[in-house]
């Protein structure tokens, strides 16, 4: 996938764990910057990179092969541990 087709494509983030909606899903980020989920994983799928991320509290860690480990601070309290998987 050429960078013009990735400014374009919606990105998706499998992910699997306890605190979604859903324990297995599929979050959709669109162009505009709205977000949408469906139950389960969807098709086609490009992996680019795999994650965790554990939310406890408002504090939380994200461990990811392409961008490292990172915290963050959000302003809701939740209780979340993931394993994801990001890609188009």
């Amino acid at each position: 996938m050429s960078g013009v087709e990735k400014e374009h494509a919606v990105k998706k983030f499998r992910e699997i764990g306890y605190g979604n909606r859903w324990f297995i899903r599929t979050e959709f980020e669109h162009e505009d910057g709205t977000e949408s989920e469906v139950k389960g994983f969807t098709k086609p799928f490009s992996l680019k990179s795999v994650y965790v991320r554990v939310w406890i509290g408002k504090k939380v860690m994200i461990i990811d092969t392409k961008e490292g480990i990172k915290f963050m601070n959000k302003k809701v309290k939740k209780v979340k541990i993931i394993l994801g998987f990001f890609g188009y």
